[in-house]
């Protein structure tokens, strides 16, 4: 299947949002805590992207666009459960799934049982937060400036400091044991 639409040049932007489907996909991962549903998430952001592709400015920040894509199409999601909640037909016997692995520190068993403990433990930490915050964090490590950030959550960049700066204490305060 060819996710790079006909009018995009193969080495212009196209390519830039493909290169993007593993950031996509960590972020997805942490929000719906489900490898599956994160892959279905990523799909979505990306066939909503293709849907939108003609609209895109061309100083638009290519990156932030298609994480706002995949949070908004996040929300949208959350908003339906609720809603599917009020009818009595959500499946609540589907226990949320831990995010599959990305296979590095492989080979090493001590190594692996390390990455499992603190893994988990991080996971935990972030999972405690709330979405807005969890978010903030996540696209803070992904390298998005707070500007950045603001956009895609759609809020001030002073809320987005707010929530970095709150969301970082409760980590800090969460993995008091991984400190030196």
């Amino acid at each position: 299947m060819r996710l790079v639409p006909a009018s995009a040049p193969e080495d212009g932007p196209g390519r830039e949002a493909l290169a993007e489907a593993d950031a996509l996909y960590d972020l997805a991962c942490h929000l719906t805590r489900n490898g599956a549903d994160a892959e279905d998430l990523v799909q979505e952001t990306y066939a909503r992207a293709l849907r939108a592709w003609g609209q895109l400015e061309p100083e638009t920040n290519l990156r932030a666009w298609l994480f706002r894509i995949l949070r908004n199409s996040f929300l949208d999601r959350v908003r339906a459960a609720r809603r599917q909640a009020t009818d009595g037909a959500l499946d609540e016997d589907r226990a949320p799934a831990e995010p599959d692995g990305d296979g590095w520190l492989r080979g090493d068993a001590e190594l692996e049982r390390l990455r499992g403990v603190v893994g988990e433990e991080i996971r935990a930490a972030l999972a405690t937060l709330a979405e807005p915050s969890r978010t903030a964090i996540l696209l803070d490590v992904q390298g998005f400036s707070e500007a950045e950030v603001a956009l895609i959550l759609g809020c001030p960049a002073g809320t987005v400091k707010s929530r970095l700066a709150r969301a970082r204490a409760a980590l800090r305060a969460r993995l008091a044991d991984y400190r030196r």
